[in-house]
């Protein structure tokens, strides 16, 4: 292996490891499927190594990736619902599933939030990405990522406190 392609392959692997836990949480937060957050993350890793000197020269390598899994994600997640659709079409009864209580509860409640605010909440507390970097990513000033992150707290807050109230 010549020495360009061997740091290459030393940075993506240093890139790898320093990035992948957060974007199958990221995936995951937004998705609520862990198996499908990990291969969505694999998938935008490969993607990223095939292209990775063009990748590397991006402002944000990590937004590309977090982007192509979020992507990979809801193109299966839609391959998915139409395929559950197209088996209740024909009378196959649907797959059982088997979350935790627990785990219903906190997608059901993360599902109650708009898509940017439960966006916000995600990159910030499970990608562990600050105010300025979501703004970055996303496009919105840092006020309104602040906004987003306070209202989503709130939210989830309420809708967790009503479910256990609910449930008691």
């Amino acid at each position: 292996m010549k020495g360009g392609e061997a740091s290459a392959e030393a940075e993506f692997d240093d890139f790898y490891r320093s990035t992948a836990q957060g974007v199958v949480h990221l995936v995951y937060a937004a998705t609520g499927d862990l198996e499908l957050a990990r291969d969505s993350a694999q998938e935008a890793f490969a993607r990223a190594w095939q292209r990775w000197d063009q990748v590397r020269a991006t402002d944000e390598p990590g937004a590309w990736v977090r982007t192509v899994a979020r992507r990979i994600a809801i193109s299966a997640w839609r391959k998915d619902t139409n395929r559950d659709k197209a088996m209740e079409r024909h009378g196959e009864p649907p797959s059982p599933a088997g979350p935790t209580v627990d785990r219903v509860t906190v997608v059901a409640a993360l599902r109650t939030l708009g898509p940017e605010v439960r966006e916000t909440l995600a990159l910030h507390y499970l990608a562990d990405m600050s105010v300025e970097d979501i703004s970055r990513q996303t496009g919105a000033p840092p006020g309104t990522i602040k906004a987003r992150l306070h209202r989503g707290r709130a939210q989830l807050a309420k809708t967790l406190t009503d479910k256990e109230d609910h449930d008691d």
